[in-house]
């Protein structure tokens, strides 16, 4: 049985060596932390994630631990009123084939972990890879990782999916591109208890809420089954440092200086949040090529291969998208239809005009949800006229 070498543990890690299971292939998961666990509170998964859930028999297991909101609601951030709102629940499966759902990113990545119990995986913690070279010659593996390890410090397979995330050590080995660069934007992130203590709360539990203000906006949606709301406050700031990681630790007095002038439902949702982690967002150019993402007998996949702002909502569905299509690449390995640099090639070549394409869409809706002056009035008479019309993104939902 053909083996492939994941690096990372995370969403997209978890993913791929399922996929590869799919496939009929061995996965072997190496993951640098002690124990396999996923950092982040909550995200959205539209339709093109449900539905691969659905494919992989996980999509009930998954609801069970989510919300099902009713509508994806834009308010203005300085006095609270309702620009637009897009339907979701019955009306928007109906449309797509799929749910929309909300979930703590520790529930979905449960949710995986599970699946993997039992399958042709090998689930390893402790595992720093700190290099790799490719296989010569036909008799030779595809590939071999180097370890940060006396025990076992070289492990060999016949692919290598790097799955390690924004700052992704396979990513330099493998094009030697440097490091993401820091923007200006910073995210504050927080829980809050959905216990009738938050203003709106019936209301909040039930819908995606986006918060559109100069220089700042705010998304909120329910997670663990509507026990908590997930909020999320994005704000143009600088932070001193060197800012790795994505939780960092926060404090609401600086938050509520950065938000100054946002109305009253807004500021207290954000006075309601007990504690704040934040991190600064760092992306990358769009992929540009399909060699951005595989080379010979190795890939790239989700963070990176394509980190992106988070003003999609997308970060977590592309690395499952990823996954996807890398297991349709990998089948063709077991049919001898391809080899293995050339399926990477096809899951490369699949993948990178609309990952770029999510990139670029991300960045655009930055600009958009900070927008201020003529721009920002622009904005808010096109939610209010055209509503759903503008929220809506079939060709990203069909996909």
């Amino acid at each position: 049985m053909r083996q492939l070498l994941v690096v990372g543990g995370g969403i997209g890690g978890l993913a791929a060596a399922l996929a590869a299971s799919r496939a009929g292939w061995q996965a072997r998961v190496l993951e640098q932390a002690p124990v396999f666990s996923e950092v982040g509170a909550g995200l959205q998964m539209g339709p093109n994630v449900t539905r691969r859930l659905r494919d992989w028999g996980l999509l009930e297991a998954a609801q069970s631990l989510a919300c099902r909101p009713e509508a994806l609601v834009a308010r203005n951030a300085l006095t609270g009123a309702e620009l637009a709102r897009l339907p979701l629940g019955d009306a928007f499966d109906a449309r797509y084939g799929a749910p929309y759902l909300t979930i703590a990113r520790a529930d979905l990545h449960g949710v995986l972990l599970q699946s993997l119990r039992g399958a042709e995986v090998s689930l390893e913690t402790g595992r720093r890879v700190t290099g790799w070279v490719a296989g010569e010659g036909d008799s030779a593996p595809g590939v071999a990782v180097h370890l940060d390890s006396s025990a076992q410090p070289v492990l060999t397979g016949d692919a290598l999916v790097g799955a390690d995330g924004l700052w992704s050590a396979l990513r330099q080995s493998l094009l030697g591109d440097g490091l993401p660069q820091p923007s200006k934007h910073v995210a504050y992130r927080g829980l809050v208890p959905l216990d009738g203590r938050v203003p709106g709360g019936a209301h909040l539990a039930c819908e995606v809420t986006a918060w559109l203000g100069p220089q700042l906006h705010a998304v909120s949606y329910p997670v663990r089954g509507g026990r908590l709301l997930n909020v999320v406050c994005v704000i143009e700031q600088t932070i001193d440092g060197q800012a790795q990681g994505w939780d960092l630790p926060g404090t609401s007095a600086r938050l509520m200086a950065a938000t100054g002038p946002v109305g009253g439902p807004l500021r207290e949702l954000l006075q309601a949040v007990p504690a704040w982690g934040l991190w600064v967002l760092h992306d990358r150019k769009p992929v540009a090529s399909p060699q951005e993402m595989a080379r010979g007998c190795a890939a790239l996949l989700g963070d990176a291969a394509h980190p992106m702002r988070p003003y999609l909502a997308q970060g977590a569905a592309m690395a499952l998208e990823d996954a996807d299509e890398l297991g349709r690449a990998l089948a063709l390995v077991n049919a001898r239809i391809a080899d293995v640099p050339q399926a990477l090639q096809r899951y490369a070549q699949a993948r990178w005009q609309r990952v770029a394409r999510v990139q670029r869409r991300s960045l655009r809706n930055g600009v958009i949800f900070h927008a201020t002056g003529p721009l920002r009035l622009g904005r808010d008479l096109a939610l209010r006229g055209l509503g759903s019309r503008i929220m809506d993104v079939p060709w990203l939902y069909e996909g």
